[in-house]
């Protein structure tokens, strides 16, 4: 067996250590081990390895070679001794290279122990027979894969988490659960906030892929450290610290083990672990369970592009060179036609047309935007705001998600017809804070009521809870005036419309349900007919919540 050249400078220790290591894989029967030379790396001749994302210090586990089994590291101490045959011949040979495919890497950062069991089985069997949605949620998570990976890594993290995903969402960074958690690592919007997640009319960083990765893993960290256990952190990922831990300290109590599978927790959270170590399972030995992977290449598959002007997604899109769908898929965060510079400065591209978009950027001309936020100065109607900004009314609703009958509050965001008045880019306050409060508009209702025996003007507005004088005037009539039986008055009634009426796509702000059942008891002290009671549906606990 002949040793080829190694693609790297040796000092002169290094080399006498190589020489030695030579002439041992000349002897008959001797394999050669995984040597590791601690200060090198894999540069080009006389050159220095590029630190990468702020690895400068810690070598890259796909440019280091290392041992494939949990054995303490060759570092040469004192003179350089040869390598011992009996050493050698307990090691193997692993290649210096990085591997060409993304799976391959994941595999080689496995670290969490194995879990075993029922549940296991039990979710193989389900993901094994059903290749199609393996096929789906696979090639879906090519454009996001790379980017979770390199972070874990980069934070030391076992690459099981790169997995998540998976579970959480199937990749889809669109996922919207039951309980409004959102994005590929399905964020609540209270945890959201938490790990400074933006959410507002603009954009919602809980489908940001760079954010919201940075987010979870902080999570994932932080609950690692306060449980030292990888499913115990899992488990409190989906349900919650708090939950875990009153879970622990119920079998602490009774003198029970504190492991994952030891505790008691709902059916979701009992799933949650076994379905992970499922698809690790299935992603370790596809042939096993006869599933094919599709090919991801280990490199990135977008660019991160600064913008420092507003620009308009399709206008971004077409710049770039890609469909409007894909540049959706890789900034998925930004909910409305306008990207703003100063609360988005930067935007993901395909690798490849990063350069086409910067290019073309360069040399395009006329404006970027033509939307932009305006700050109500005061309540107003929709339509009233539509004659102001010059706008059909329903397109003002369907672009800011503005219900019929419904009053847009002072301070509310609205996104806007960029013109001549608004020439300039969106500042970092508006852009960061956006919101929109509404209310719901009182309507005035003309009915006919008939007089009861013996009733008075003001006895019959006291029965129907109206003010006397506003009857008496409304019918010509005195106060005191005593009604015939049968007799018709006119009375108005101020009629509050109802959120659930109110149409689709209105996001209630956390007290405008306050503000509603406030609004609609007023007006019935004032005679307004009362609605009826909407039913209430069950409420979802927040899993991600933290107690």
């Amino acid at each position: 067996m002949n040793l080829l050249p190694l693609p790297l400078r040796l000092g002169a220790p290094l080399q006498r250590l190589y020489q030695a290591v030579r002439d041992l894989t000349l002897r008959p029967g001797l394999a050669l081990a995984c040597v590791v030379l601690t200060g090198c790396a894999t540069a080009p001749m006389g050159g220095t390895a590029p630190a990468t994302r702020g690895q400068a210090d810690t070598p890259s586990p796909t440019t280091s070679p290392v041992l494939t089994r949990r054995s303490p590291p060759l570092v040469p101490g004192g003179s350089l001794q040869p390598i011992q045959a009996s050493h050698a011949a307990s090691v193997s040979v692993v290649p210096l290279e990085a591997p060409a495919d993304l799976w391959e890497r994941i595999r080689r950062g496995f670290r969490m122990p194995d879990l075993e069991g029922e549940l296991v089985t039990d979710r193989e069997q389900w993901y094994a027979t059903r290749p199609d949605y393996i096929q789906r949620m696979t090639e879906r998570s090519r454009k996001y894969l790379f980017h979770i990976v390199e972070e874990l890594e980069r934070r030391d993290m076992p690459t099981e988490l790169a997995l998540l995903p998976f579970i959480e969402s199937a990749f889809n960074p669109q996922a919207v659960s039951s309980a409004k958690a959102a994005g590929m690592w399905q964020f609540m919007p209270a945890t959201g906030k938490d790990f400074d997640l933006k959410q507002n009319v603009f954009r919602d960083d809980r489908r940001d892929v760079l954010a919201s990765t940075r987010a979870a893993l902080d999570y994932l960290q932080m609950l690692h450290g306060m449980f030292n256990d990888w499913h115990l952190a899992l488990a409190a990922y989906n349900w919650g610290q708090g939950s875990v831990k009153r879970s622990m300290e119920r079998n602490q109590r009774k003198g029970l083990p504190t492991a994952y599978e030891d505790l008691s927790m709902p059916a979701e959270t009992r799933l949650y672990v076994p379905k992970l170590q499922a698809v690790k399972n299935i992603v370790a030995r596809p042939d096993e369970f006869r599933t094919r992977l599709p090919l991801i290449e280990n490199h990135p598959f977008f660019d991160t592009v600064t913008i420092d002007r507003d620009i308009d997604v399709s206008l971004a899109a077409k710049l770039a060179q890609v469909d409007e769908a894909d540049f959706r898929a890789l900034n998925p965060s930004m909910h409305r036609p306008v990207i703003l510079a100063a609360g988005s400065p930067q935007i993901l591209l395909p690798w490849t047309n990063a350069g086409v978009f910067k290019r073309n950027l360069q040399y395009h001309i006329g404006p970027l935007a033509s939307w932009t936020a305006w700050a109500v100065p005061t309540h107003m109607r929709t339509a009233d705001i539509a004659r102001r900004v010059g706008m059909p009314e329903s397109d003002l609703r369907s672009l800011n998600h503005i219900p019929p009958s419904m009053l847009v509050r002072a301070g509310s965001t609205l996104l806007v017809p960029r013109d001549s008045s608004h020439k300039a880019e969106v500042p970092e306050q508006l852009a960061d804070n956006g919101h929109v409060q509404l209310q719901p508009e009182v309507v005035r209702r003309k009915s006919t009521v008939k007089a009861r025996k013996g009733e008075t003007v003001a006895t019959l507005a006291a029965r129907l809870r109206l003010d006397a004088h506003d009857v008496a005037q409304w019918n010509k009539l005195q106060v005191g005036h005593r009604l015939k039986t049968g007799q018709a008055l006119v009375v108005f009634r101020d009629s509050v419309v109802r959120v659930a009426d109110a149409g689709r796509g209105h996001r209630a702000s956390p007290n405008e349900s306050k503000r509603t059942r406030a609004s609609a008891k007023s007006s019935r002290q004032k005679g307004a007919a009362t609605p009826s009671r909407s039913s209430k549906g069950s409420a979802q606990k927040n899993s991600r919540k933290k107690k």
